[in-house]
């Protein structure tokens, strides 16, 4: 397949992914009027887990559960569970296009944060582009105008946690496992949805039901697409089709809950979506960027128990791998 066309099927499943994850947000933010995210996120781990489960056995690489970097990966469990509370909890409170501009916040705290973690050098160039996004966030926020509520830090802590939990993936994950790195998180947030259920349940009828279910299913649905998209098309071209939330979060806000984005949010928005569209094509750039946090976290901000795509891509190109070298072995073998 020519390489135009190839990348933009990538684009074009990229867009259909990023519109139907917005479609799970709506569901999220919906039942968010009624339960908690505890709730919320322990139905969604319920209703997914035995599909990921099966799908995790696959992974027939030799070793053990055994984490090789346990206090990173205790960090990053513990900041996975923590964004997926807080996320969820932020889309139950807050507009919809209000909660995006403050997601799209995660590119730029990814390079920010690679800079301690991962020794990433930044320049000129996404060091302004840091300071410009970092202004977009203010513009959103308009501390000191607007209250600041705590839905609004809790998207911040979900943004910044999101960004802790991707960077922490490019430090360690050379070294461990996939199964690894998914399984804990999966495990510590069924656990901890499981200890909070108690205190914070509701009865939840059967058509509610049937949405935490749609929940589930969107979610991985546009999960196997974002992984199609980069199994054709490369991070660069990807990547950017996230910002395309903005315009189904404006529709959707618009028609189900009556939301209308006023003109900072809009301005702020487009301030932060411009500096992590610059923060994707200067890591692009070999010279420019040794780790590549950014676009190789290759996951729009994920809430809630399912694995993050990166791990998914690597853990199926091992499989083929894999495969490849079996057929090969047998091939010899036969001659």
């Amino acid at each position: 397949m020519p390489v135009a066309q190839s990348n933009l099927r990538g684009a074009l499943l990229a867009l259909a992914a990023f519109g139907i994850y917005a479609s799970h947000d709506v569901l999220v933010k919906f039942l968010g009027a009624s339960y908690s995210p505890f709730q919320l996120i322990f139905f969604s781990g319920l209703l997914t887990f035995p599909l990921i489960t099966i799908l995790l056995m696959s992974d027939r690489t030799d070793g053990n559960l055994i984490p090789k970097h346990p206090y990173w990966t205790a960090l990053r469990t513990a900041s996975a569970v923590v964004n997926g509370i807080t996320g969820f909890y932020a889309f139950s409170v807050l507009p919809l296009a209000q909660c995006y501009a403050i997601f799209f916040a995660m590119p730029i705290l990814i390079t920010l944060l690679a800079i301690p973690i991962l020794g990433e050098k930044v320049g000129l160039h996404r060091g302004m582009a840091i300071v410009v996004g970092l202004a977009g966030v203010m513009i959103v926020l308009r501390p000191g105008q607007e209250p600041l509520s705590l839905g609004h830090l809790s998207a911040l802590a979900a943004a910044l946690l999101g960004a802790m939990t991707s960077v922490i993936v490019r430090k360690i994950g050379h070294d461990e496992r996939s199964v690894v790195l998914m399984l804990y998180p999966m495990v510590a947030n069924f656990g901890v949805m499981a200890l909070a259920l108690p205190f914070v349940y509701v009865p939840v009828p059967i058509e509610h039901m049937g949405m935490m279910g749609a929940m589930a299913l969107l979610s991985l649905f546009a999960g196997m697409l974002t992984i199609a998209a980069y199994r054709r098309a490369p991070a660069i071209i990807v990547a950017p089709m996230q910002y395309s939330q903005i315009i189904w979060a404006i529709l959707y806000g618009f028609f189900i809950f009556n939301e209308k984005v006023d003109f900072w949010t809009a301005v702020g928005t487009a301030v932060i979506i411009a500096a992590g569209v610059y923060i994707v094509l200067r890591e692009d750039k070999p010279s420019v960027s040794k780790n590549r946090p950014v676009l190789e976290t290759r996951s729009r901000f994920d809430f809630g128990a399912i694995p993050r795509i990166g791990l998914w891509l690597r853990l199926f190109d091992r499989r083929r791998l894999r495969s490849k070298t079996e057929g090969l072995s047998g091939t010899d073998g036969d001659a």
